[in-house]
């Protein structure tokens, strides 16, 4: 996935603590602080692949340890128009990749131990031609901007709750109170629609990735459909270890909700790449699965295998 999660994560819970806590010690006024959450954040986008490189061990994975992936992300870039991002490891079993960045750091497209692992080389290209989808689309710019706005609402709507609270403005306390609610009613109605700008990116992604990958459609059909069933067996084995899904949003599949996802083919014998997929895409959604794709950065396997095999025709 993009650069969401981390913007998502990031700056909604900094925003909120750094915001309040200069509001409560200091006497900036609220545009003031409104620019210096901005600014805080903006500065944290800016090193945020140090953050995730951090948190998920990555280091660049040079030519002769895997000179094939190499190969392909130096085609499919090509292809994409766009220059060859550097290429991460992700030292973490969970099979996923993810594409990240900043004007400071640079591009760059991290693969876990996990997937080159569960994926065959074909399902693993057809992965990073979605990467690659989201670099070329800026989704990392966009996904930025779209979510500074319920941030920052958030943000106001906090301080005008809290400046009641604490004293301050006492004429106009319960107004602000009042007012806080409001703004913060409309920071969920944008952080929904950040979701959904979300979800629709990771579409476009895909997309990609079949229009770059001969086959594409097709292999990261199975791809995704691997990655779900494989992140679902390690779901026990992943208690505790929270800090391995932190940025969850920034993956092509959302491990946390691949229990869920995967409902539909818990009860399946694997027979296959291309009967696990056809499995899964005879099944229904059910009001569950909508209810959860709404608050879900991706969306369900189901919706999106469809979408792939549309592509394939």
């Amino acid at each position: 996935m993009s650069m969401v999660g981390t913007v998502a994560i990031i700056i909604g819970l900094s925003s909120l603590v750094f915001g309040l806590v200069l509001f409560w010690f200091s006497s900036f006024d609220l545009i003031t602080l409104g620019v210096l959450v901005v600014a805080f954040n903006v500065g944290q986008w800016l090193l945020s692949p140090y953050l995730i490189g951090a948190l998920y061990h990555t280091r660049e994975l040079s030519q002769t340890e895997n000179p094939q992936l190499h190969q392909v992300v130096e085609k499919l870039s090509e292809k994409s128009g766009i220059k060859k991002p550097k290429i991460m490891l992700a030292q973490i079993p969970i099979p996923n990749a993810f594409a990240y960045g900043s004007p400071v750091a640079g591009n760059r497209v991290a693969v876990t131990d996990g997937i080159l692992k569960t994926l065959n080389p074909g399902e693993v290209e057809a992965v990073i031609g979605h990467e690659l989808g989201h670099l070329k689309h800026r989704d990392v710019q966009a996904m930025m901007l779209v979510s500074l706005l319920p941030a920052l609402f958030s943000f106001i709507a906090y301080s005008l709750m809290f400046s009641g609270m604490s004293g301050k403005q006492k004429n106009q306390g319960s107004n602000g109170a009042v007012l806080g609610i409001a703004f913060m009613g409309f920071s969920y109605v944008l952080t929904m629609f950040t979701l959904y700008l979300s979800r629709i990116r990771e579409y476009y992604a895909d997309r990609h990735s079949a229009s770059v990958v001969e086959g594409g459609s097709q292999k990261l059909s199975t791809g995704l459909a691997k990655i779900v069933q494989a992140s679902k067996n390690m779901q026990r084995s992943r208690r505790g270890k929270q800090n391995q899904t932190s940025f969850k949003a920034l993956f092509i599949t959302d491990p946390d909700l691949a229990q869920v996802d995967s409902a539909e083919i818990s009860a399946m014998t694997y027979a296959g790449d291309e009967k696990l997929v056809q499995d899964i895409l005879s099944k229904r959604l059910t009001t569950m699965d909508r209810v959860m794709e709404i608050f879900s950065t991706h969306p369900n396997i189901i919706k999106r295998l469809k979408a792939l095999q549309e592509l394939g025709q």
